[in-house]
């Protein structure tokens, strides 16, 4: 219900201050809004070389002679058209219009995601074939029933879950995706209401959205690109910040849900991933900057290729039961890949309708006021400038990734990947989800209408985020 009314919001207030902007003469075309696309000059008004010529004949001439690249002058751009019309545009488009972002949608992102899930939902059958999923639920049963009490103990959403944290741990998006689908589409199975979600569902989305990463490898590659001195140096306060979101969101949904989390085995669990995250930081904090940029890419990639190898050998290995079960190993493979594709021609509508609405919202100039009148808050509190030039990142990117990660370039751009603002930017982009879009696509996958506090607590754990990232740059830049 949340994101129902928070996506009707978004577009009907959006839509209502660009009429307002236009009749007002803040907006000169709303061409831009429908059509056009990300970063394309954003055209302020229009005169015909007639008119120009007669105005300003050195301008024009300049403008002639800058017909096929545009001619600027300070902040205008002057575009000659073939049609005789000479276009004035300041500043660009901050998002894809509407068509273009459903062209995108589906080309950059969708399609994509089809192949992922095509290829790691065959796995994932696999598994399921073979009953090494019901036998790793066994094994993490002790600790998950205490999390997830509504969840029969044993079940095979247990897995699932396993291998979404692990591939969100590694920095494994792609392969996160398709696990955690798989896992929320478990979990309905024994949902009494399908049209509200569950506990468990509530309580995996939100630790999921927090996002627990030991290697931002995305973001280092980002900081490698623009210059950084040490493009790893990252890791440690990402890893730190992610661990801290994590726990608040076991604690925030474990409270609303009243689960007792004061027992050995949680308290076991919680100490042992500690003990693992501290190795392996005292670890690569030994290396130096290339060597730690070679391990961490080889360690997760070296695990994903290794799951791969012990999913398909236990299963050459359980040979016998696929025999009983009338199929072979690549049968089982291929018929959970149609359901990775079904799963994806699914969750099409969900992803469009919310990146759609972000782009009317972006593109309509509400989120800069947005942004703008955070910032000039933060500035009453006297926060330290090179912090508030970071918060940008950190507000678009429970809204778009994309959005984000443009901030968050520019940010690195402008003042220095080694700056406090370039550092807390690649933070804000590494250690949080985007969250409305999450939502959308993990309840879209299994038709889930009322998300009840899910979003209240996600973007609540979003906030820690923010300011954990805050103090833990402070304390290790």
């Amino acid at each position: 219900m949340a994101l129902s009314r928070f996506w009707s919001y978004m577009i009907v207030s959006s839509i209502v201050y660009i009429f307002y902007m236009m009749l007002s003469g803040g907006v000169y075309s709303l061409g831009s809004i429908v059509n056009g696309k990300q970063n394309e000059p954003l055209v302020v008004g229009e005169f015909t070389t007639v008119v120009l010529q007669q105005k300003d004949s050195v301008l024009f001439a300049n403008i002639a002679a800058n017909k096929g690249t545009g001619f600027q002058q300070n902040d205008t751009l002057y575009r000659l058209l073939d049609n005789g019309v000479v276009e004035l545009c300041v500043g660009k488009q901050q998002a894809d219009g509407i068509f273009a972002t459903c062209k995108n949608t589906i080309m950059d992102l969708w399609l994509p995601l089809i192949g992922y899930l095509t290829f790691f939902c065959g796995l994932l059958n696999l598994l399921s074939d073979s009953n090494a999923i019901s036998k790793l639920a066994r094994v993490l049963a002790p600790f998950f029933v205490r999390i997830f009490p509504d969840l029969p103990k044993g079940h095979a959403a247990y897995g699932f879950m396993t291998m979404n944290f692990a591939a969100n741990f590694l920095g494994l998006d792609n392969a996160a995706t398709p696990f955690g689908l798989k896992a929320m589409e478990s979990m309905q199975e024994v949902n009494p209401d399908k049209d509200k979600a569950t506990n468990s569902q509530i309580m995996f989305l939100c630790l999921h959205a927090a996002g627990l990463t030991l290697i931002p490898t995305s973001i280092i590659g980002y900081r490698a690109a623009q210059n950084a001195t040490n493009p790893a140096d990252i890791m440690l306060p990402t890893i730190i910040t992610s661990f801290i979101g994590t726990l608040a969101a076991l604690v925030f949904v474990s409270i609303k849900q009243r689960i007792n989390l004061i027992n050995l085995v949680v308290l076991g669990f919680v100490t042992g991933v500690s003990a693992i995250i501290s190795f392996l930081l005292f670890y690569i904090n030994k290396l130096n900057g290339i060597e730690k940029f070679h391990f961490t890419g080889n360690l997760s990639n070296g695990v994903l290729l290794f799951i791969i190898l012990l999913i398909v050998a236990y299963c050459i290995y359980s040979e016998k039961i696929f025999k009983l079960n009338q199929t072979n190993i690549f049968d089982s493979f291929v018929h959970g890949a149609k359901d990775g594709f079904t799963t994806g021609v699914r969750v099409l509508p969900y992803m469009i309708a919310m990146l759609v609405a972000l782009s009317i919202f972006r593109n309509s100039s509400l989120m800069t006021i947005v942004m703008n009148g955070i910032t000039s808050l933060l500035n009453v509190f006297k926060v330290d400038p090179q912090v508030i030039n970071a918060i940008p990142v950190a507000i678009m990117r429970p809204f778009s990734a994309g959005g984000s990660r443009g901030f968050m370039l520019d940010a690195m751009k402008t003042y220095g990947a080694d700056s406090l603002t370039g550092q807390l930017s690649c933070l804000f982009q590494g250690a949080a989800e985007t969250t409305f879009y999450v939502v959308a696509l993990y309840f879209g996958s299994v038709n889930v209408k009322n998300t009840r506090y899910t979003l209240g607590i996600m973007l609540l754990v979003d906030l820690v985020c923010v300011i954990t990232g805050i103090f833990v740059c402070k304390l290790y830049f």
